[in-house]
């Protein structure tokens, strides 16, 4: 697998949201409003209690519900938490107050306002995303002419795919698209139809019969990326809607999770790019209502088989008590204490259980804390690694949380910490930045692969490769 390996940007040492000393909903109160500490209590510690509660503001504990975190002296999440000890941890928090708008200065035609806690989503061209975009256009148009197999569109697409061809690669990635030409129009037209059936039987006709499940979807589904006047519309909102509502119907072992919205959003950006057919006109401000029926049709339905067919790999992450997740978090602790013993001891140290921050990372899957457009950038390689997928992602956390190490060192509190994890700076972030992190993530996958123990938590771990 080709890749730019190249280490393009320096990393930004002064984080934006440091230099707001204004109370923001979402946001932990600034340091100089925490209250001192009881006598006896090391300084540079604070429980994550105490954090918790300097952000009770940002979500309504009827509706949201935040994670909260193991006591000071105990550090690791074992792997035999039960069922009802887990549900401690729960689903990501929402951030549905907007924050303040960009300053005049700022190169914002779409003028998007920005949300304590989510990286703001920049207008920017999708040429950006398309480094050698002639060269590996005719690549992929000609393995695609032919009969490719899996594993050739999956080598080709991991370093990223190209804009106009997006939308089938990743309907072949993910099987949703046979590889057999002759049989893509029938296949197409049968499962769009399908998927309408489905909406007749459940969302039409169901929806009295789980009036839990469709209240939290309607709930969450209108604070999902509030920046972005795409998602405000209300027919996208109803598109949503039905989708998430189907698929948690017909996956009774699940269910809705906060968070599966947020995964909508890729496949159904990617479908509304391929109706829109134009890159130079945003996503961000279009005006779905302007498409036919029959275009919203086939971006919903597509949207629903994609995300069925992705969400099969992972559905441990959101059974009951989300021990998919636990168990990941639990990898990343590993992991991280072998690759970089400075920065797993410096986090122990302040009482920052990986659960903490990365419930969210393994949830969403980034989806919260990187800018919409790199998402999509990096899902080309979440796509193309098929069933390794969940396991690659793993990696791709370890290396999203090194970014972050000389900042992360430089803060010795557990607030500080908190600050930072729930608040990373990559609004301003790009494909090369995407590329680098791949890189990055793809070098530890390398040096691990004949190492597969590290993955284990038990006592007994083989020795970490020299």
């Amino acid at each position: 697998m080709n890749m730019d390996k190249g280490r393009g940007a320096t990393n930004d040492k002064a984080s934006f949201w440091k230099k707001n000393s204004k109370a923001v909903p979402g946001r932990p109160s600034p340091k100089k409003d925490v209250k001192p500490l009881p006598k006896g209590k090391p300084a540079g510690t604070t429980s994550f209690q105490d954090f918790q509660a300097s952000v009770s503001d940002a979500w309504d504990m009827e509706d949201d519900e935040f994670y909260i975190g193991s006591s000071e002296g105990q550090t690791r999440i074992s792997k035999k938490v039960s069922q009802s000890a887990a549900l401690n941890v729960i689903n990501s928090h929402r951030n549905a107050e907007a924050g303040t708008k960009h300053s005049e200065n700022d190169v914002d035609p779409v003028r998007i306002n920005a949300i304590p806690g989510r990286p703001q989503l920049l207008p920017c061209s999708n040429v950006e995303f398309e480094y050698d975009c002639e060269k590996r256009c005719e690549k992929f148009d000609a393995l695609l002419a032919g009969s490719p197999t899996l594993g050739e569109l999956c080598d080709l697409s991991w370093s990223g795919i190209p804009f106009r061809l997006r939308p089938k690669v990743w309907k072949l990635l993910l099987g949703y698209l046979p590889m057999n030409t002759e049989r893509r129009d029938d296949v197409l037209e049968r499962k769009r139809q399908d998927y309408w059936a489905k909406v007749k039987q459940h969302y039409e006709s169901e929806r009295d019969q789980y009036q839990d499940t469709y209240h939290q979807i309607h709930i969450d589904v209108p604070r999902m990326n509030p920046s972005v006047p795409l998602f405000q519309l209300a027919t996208v909102q109803q598109m949503f809607e039905r989708v998430l509502f189907v698929w948690a119907v017909r996956h009774p072992a699940s269910g809705y999770v906060q968070g599966i919205n947020d995964l909508v959003t890729p496949f159904f950006v990617v479908f509304l790019q391929e109706a829109i057919a134009d890159p130079a006109i945003p996503f961000e401000t279009f005006d779905v209502d302007v498409l036919t029926p029959l275009q919203r049709d086939i971006i919903e339905a597509d949207s629903f088989w994609c995300l069925s067919k992705f969400l099969d790999g992972i559905q441990n992450n959101y059974v009951f008590a989300q021990v998919g997740i636990q168990e990941k978090a639990n990898q990343l602790k590993d992991l991280i204490r072998r690759v970089d013993a400075a920065l797993h001891n410096h986090l122990v140290k302040h009482n920052v259980d990986y659960l903490q921050f990365s419930f969210r990372w393994l949830n969403n899957l980034l989806t919260r804390e990187l800018p919409l457009r790199c998402t999509i950038h990096l899902w080309d390689t979440y796509l193309s690694e098929c069933d390794s997928f969940a396991q690659f992602q793993l990696y791709v956390c370890a290396a999203f949380l090194l970014r972050w190490k000389d900042q992360l060192l430089a803060e010795n509190d557990f607030q500080g910490l908190m600050i930072l994890l729930q608040n990373l700076p990559t609004r301003q972030w790009t494909g090369n930045h995407i590329r680098l992190l791949l890189a990055e993530a793809y070098k530890l996958k390398v040096h691990f692969a004949d190492a597969p123990n590290h993955l284990n938590s038990n006592d007994e771990r083989a020795k970490a490769p020299r």
